[in-house]
């Protein structure tokens, strides 16, 4: 991608990891990690979604930080299910709540596609993780974009969740998504128009995202 900041690698459970790290204009507020879509249908960090929600992260104050998983790039490694995708995400996280830059900011996950449903799994593992040791950090906000739920187990989230998906979603239909969302009563906001790669809608979902942070940065 033109004018991305360079990547950089860092140690990961199946070998070194790509990362990339967005820098708000000041001091940041937080920490977000972002997954990409299916490693196995030409999923990157570099994907227009996933780039679009670290840009509404930085303008929010975040550091956005996206990576590849195993095996995509300059990621060692190879495609694990979602198993492995999952530790990887979690060791991003790990290694970058080291900085004391970061020491007592909020965690975000966010995801999209395959990557959302990879961002729902960390979410539960560090949430539970941070249940029984209070030195770790539960995550306080996800954000899922189309989160693979026609493919994959989605696991409950918590309620103040925000999920997008489009309305023409042929990837995840529409359908699939509200079936997995209506046992938890979790509101789902579809940006009517589009569909899974949110093409000529990348600016409306920023801006969506940017609202809705802004919003819970207002009330905390």
């Amino acid at each position: 991608m033109i004018g991305r900041p360079a990547s950089q690698t860092i140690d990961g459970p199946a070998g070194l990891l790509e990362v990339v790290i967005e820098e708000p204009a000041h001091a940041p507020v937080g920490l977000m990690v972002v997954a990409h879509p299916h490693p196995l249908m030409g999923g990157t960090m570099d994907n227009k979604v996933v780039h679009t929600l670290c840009r509404a992260f930085v303008l929010a104050g975040w550091r956005a930080v996206r990576f590849n998983f195993r095996g995509v790039g300059q990621s060692e490694g190879a495609w694990d299910e979602g198993r492995g995708e999952t530790t990887d995400m979690l060791s991003v996280v790990a290694h970058h709540l080291t900085d004391p830059a970061l020491k007592g900011l909020p965690l975000a996950l966010a995801g999209f596609s395959f990557g959302g449903y990879v961002a729902a799994r960390a979410h539960a593992r560090l949430t539970e993780a941070a249940a029984n040791r209070s030195e770790l950090v539960a995550p306080s906000q996800l954000v899922l974009v189309s989160p693979a739920t026609s493919r994959y187990e989605v696991p409950e989230v918590p309620p103040h969740t925000l999920v997008l998906e489009g309305e023409e979603d042929e990837v995840v239909p529409l359908a699939h998504i509200l079936e997995w969302a209506r046992p938890q009563g979790l509101p789902v906001t579809v940006v009517p128009g589009t569909g899974h790669f949110f093409h000529g809608r990348l600016t409306v979902l920023r801006e969506v995202v940017l609202r809705h942070l802004r919003a819970v940065a207002a009330t905390s």
